[in-house]
């Protein structure tokens, strides 16, 4: 191959590794690279006087994709749709629609989505685990964020056998429903 040929071989391919990557709105956010993607569909995002958004009536249920590599170690966030309706703040009760599926196993192991049940808890009291408290703070009603969540955020060494091993690195795509 020819010089020129294989540097513009080279730049493509980093073109689109770079484009992959997409950003993420934490600090101790890991190496882009490791994130995952999930789908989404737009719509009106209007708020109305429930707390709720129009558009997370009218979501679908996302398709989360696990990158390959190793299991990253540290909490990521990644905005995948941005809410217009009210913040989530601790102590807040929220109500979010979420997927989760395992880095190391790239197996769906819980969806509110398939129960078609939303789930509501307190946020940053400690009802869930770790890395969701950390994760729903800061998004908006009508928001879809996508949380990378470490074991040591997640189920740590037990796990949750089966369907969580040990330490295993988590992947949510959560769409925060209302803020009361």
């Amino acid at each position: 191959m020819k010089l020129p040929v294989l540097i513009t071989a080279l730049c493509a391919a980093l073109a689109i590794a770079v484009a992959g990557c997409g950003g993420s709105d934490s600090s101790t956010d890991s190496s882009s690279s490791t994130e995952a993607s999930a789908s989404t569909e737009s719509s009106d995002a209007t708020t109305e006087k429930s707390g709720e958004s129009k558009a997370t009536k009218e979501k679908t249920k996302p398709t989360v994709t696990v990158p390959k590599g190793i299991s990253p170690k540290q909490f990521a966030t990644k905005e995948l749709e941005e809410g217009t309706g009210a913040t989530a703040k601790k102590g807040d009760k929220v109500t979010v629609q979420y997927v989760g599926v395992g880095y190391d196993s790239e197996e769906e192991f819980d969806s509110s989505w398939s129960r078609n049940e939303p789930f509501s808890f307190t946020l940053g009291a400690g009802e869930v685990i770790k890395g969701w408290d950390q994760g729903v703070e800061g998004m908006k009603v009508g928001g879809r964020r996508e949380l990378l969540i470490p074991g040591n955020l997640a189920y740590g060494p037990e796990g949750r056998p089966p369907s969580i091993g040990p330490n295993e690195t988590l992947i949510f795509v959560i769409d925060l429903l209302a803020v009361n």
